[in-house]
């Protein structure tokens, strides 16, 4: 069904997007407790989004109700979810070859 490498591969891409998840978690109990603790960089959120980690920030998003508001992320993130599923598409029509 699946070779190995695009188990290794497919892996690796639901790791990140777990990291992702834990990450806009943590951000969001951070935010909760108010200004005692030091907040997660958007930017930072915004690296892990293009580093395949889209569909983990989107999810965190909604599920957690968290930086909804914030437009840049409300067009952002789908933007790069897009941009995820071409640069997949395009590296297996590359190494297919």
């Amino acid at each position: 069904m699946f070779t190995q490498t695009e188990i290794v591969v497919i892996f690796v891409l639901v790791l990140i997007n777990f990291v992702s998840l834990a990450v806009m978690a943590n951000d969001k109990r951070r935010s909760i407790n108010g200004g005692s603790t030091e907040r997660i960089p958007e930017g930072i959120l915004f690296f892990l989004a293009s580093a395949f980690g889209s569909l983990g920030i989107y999810t965190g998003m909604f599920l957690l109700r968290h930086k909804t508001r914030k437009w840049y992320f409300q067009i952002g993130i789908p933007l790069l979810i897009v941009q995820n599923i071409a640069t997949l598409y395009l590296l297996k029509e590359i190494l297919v070859r």
